[in-house]
C-alpha cells in the first residue's frame, strides 16, 4: 500500500518527509465502547476506553515498526452509527483531515434497521468508498466481529435481554451474514482490500470458542483483549495487500 512506501521513506529520511495519517471510521466498537449500564434516568450508557480500542492498537504496533515515523490517528468511531449515517459524516469527520489511509467498519448497527437494510446498507458503503477514493483516500473496508449467538446469563436488565435477543436473531438466522456477504461483494467489485475478521469469529465459533463470552457487554462490544485480532489484521492487511 502507498501508506507503506510514505512510512519507508520516512523512516529513511526523517527530515525529508511527514508522517502519515489513517482514519477510523465506524460504529460503537471503532471508537472504543465496552460494558453497558443503566444511567439514573434509566437510559443506557457505555464504558468508553479509547486507549483500547484496535484503532489505538494499531497506531502502536505501526509506532513500534517505524519509530522515526509520527502517526497520526484520526477516530470518527460513534456509537450507535450506521454506515448511511457515516456517509453523511465522511467528508466533515475523515477527509477534510486528508488521511493517508482510511479503515472503514460497519454492519453491527445496519443489520437490524428493517426491511432493505442490506440495500441500504451497501449503497451507503459504496458512496463512503466513493468520496474517500475521489480523493485518493486508500481505503480498508474491516469486517465486524459477530454478536452474541446466546443469551448470557449475567444479562438481566429487561431492556439488555430484548437488545441481546434481538441481534442474537439476527447472528443466527443468517441476517448478519447476508449484509456482510453483501459488503465483501461490494469490496470486490470495488477493488477495496478487505480485513475480513468477521470470518475469523465465524471460524472461531466453527471450532467451538464460545464467541458470545469474547463480547464485554455481552451482546456486540469485544473485549479489550479482541481490539488486538482487529489491529494484528489490519497490520497484515496493510502489510499484504498489494
Amino acid at each position: 500500500m502507498k501508506i507503506l512506501e510514505k512510512m519507508r521513506k520516512k523512516q529513511e529520511a526523517p527530515a525529508d518527509h511527514e508522517g502519515v495519517t489513517i482514519a477510523f471510521l465506524g460504529d460503537s466498537v471503532t471508537q472504543g465502547c465496552f460494558e453497558i449500564y443503566k444511567r439514573a434516568d434509566g437510559g443506557i450508557e457505555t464504558v468508553y476506553d479509547s486507549k483500547n480500542n484496535y484503532g489505538t492498537r494499531l497506531s502502536e504496533m505501526l509506532g513500534l515498526l517505524f519509530p522515526s515515523v509520527p502517526i497520526n490517528m484520526i477516530c470518527a468511531g460513534r456509537s450507535g452509527d450506521t454506515a448511511p449515517r457515516g456517509s453523511l459524516r465522511v467528508s466533515r469527520d475523515v477527509i477534510r483531515h486528508a488521511p493517508d489511509l482510511a479503515i472503514v467498519c460497519y454492519g453491527l448497527n445496519d443489520c437490524s434497521r428493517g426491511e432493505n437494510s442490506e440495500k441500504r446498507y451497501t449503497q451507503a458503503l459504496a458512496s463512503i468508498f466513493d468520496q474517500l477514493l475521489e480523493r485518493e483516500i486508500e481505503v480498508i473496508f474491516m469486517t465486524p466481529n459477530m454478536m452474541n449467538t446466546a443469551l448470557d446469563p449475567r444479562l438481566s436488565d429487561r431492556d439488555f435481554l430484548a437488545i441481546a435477543q434481538n441481534c442474537a436473531s439476527m447472528q443466527n438466522e443468517g441476517v448478519f451474514d447476508r449484509h456482510i456477504e453483501a459488503a465483501r461483494a461490494l469490496c470486490r467489485e470495488k477493488g477495496i482490500p478487505v480485513c475480513d475478521c468477521y470470518a475469523l469469529w465465524k471460524q472461531m465459533e466453527k471450532n467451538g470458542v464460545d464467541t458470545t463470552a469474547l463480547l464485554s457487554n455481552h451482546i456486540n462490544h469485544p473485549l479489550r483483549e479482541m481490539h488486538f485480532l482487529f489491529s494484528y489484521e489490519l497490520l497484515r492487511t496493510i502489510f499484504l495487500e498489494t
